[in-house]
């Protein structure tokens, strides 16, 4: 049974005392395909650290998380083109729009949002879209940019089954983590009318661990929880739902 783990920041410093049993702990588990998004640049070498370590597992994003885009985004965003130009990556992400934390940076948040999906355009590669409090400000942009061209994953879906409906038009996967296993969650209530076809899991490891993890750190062999959890809602067995979460990962990342 191949897993794959569609998003996870591996480089964390969550993980600095125990980062190596923490990847031994995932491949045990059978975590054998982990998808690491960029934040910023600063974290650029030790993502490209841990690609070198894991060739056979680690495959890695590049772009401009929305709340890094501050008053440098223009020079970082020139770092992600220089990086895409010069280094092979499977995705431009995490990338989109966060009105959680600072609602004042709408206007360059989206900016750095269409710049980076045109960025993902011109090099082929999948967008991974990182969308909190701001659905409407992520489909507005995802309305202007729509084309065959467009495609990725929507991270760490928590939204309404109109809202999933919507991302899935725009040629987006669903990630599904650790939210659905939450009491509160909410999306367990509807996501089996959602075909499994739509679906790729993801941790978001250190954060949003799966119960009976939840308020811990969460790292990648968790993603089992949320392999038993959709294994419930789908009444399917858990390996069929990791070789067909699996496939949409490659028709995604196209590996």
């Amino acid at each position: 049974m191949i897993i794959t783990d569609t998003h996870t920041h591996l480089y964390s410093e969550a993980f600095n005392e125990d980062r190596q049993e923490m990847m031994q702990r995932t491949i045990d588990a059978g975590v054998s395909r982990l998808f690491v998004p960029a934040i910023d640049s600063t974290y650029t070498e030790s993502m490209l650290s841990l690609e070198s370590k894991y060739p056979e597992n680690v495959f890695l994003m590049m772009g401009l998380h929305p709340t890094h885009v501050k008053e440098n985004h223009e020079e970082e965003l020139r770092h992600v083109e220089d990086m895409l130009d010069k280094h092979k990556f499977y995705a431009v992400g995490e990338i989109g729009i966060d009105l959680y934390w600072d609602k004042t940076t709408l206007k360059i948040q989206q900016d750095a949002f269409r710049h980076q999906i045109k960025l993902a355009k011109r090099h082929k590669l999948p967008i991974v879209i990182h969308c909190r409090e701001a659905f409407d400000e992520i489909f507005e942009v995802l309305e202007e940019e729509k084309s065959e061209d467009l495609f990725g994953i929507f991270h760490c879906f928590t939204g309404t089954i109109e809202q999933a409906h919507l991302a899935i038009s725009y040629n987006m996967k669903l990630g599904i983590g650790g939210v659905v296993t939450f009491k509160n969650g909410k999306i367990d209530q509807f996501l089996n009318a959602i075909d499994l076809k739509h679906i790729v899991l993801e941790t978001d490891s250190p954060y949003l661990a799966p119960k009976p993890f939840r308020g811990k750190r969460n790292e990648s062999a968790y993603i089992v929880k949320v392999l038993e959890k959709l294994s419930g809602i789908y009444s399917l067995s858990e390996e069929k739902i990791a070789e067909i979460t699996t496939a949409n990962s490659k028709a995604v990342f196209g590996i």
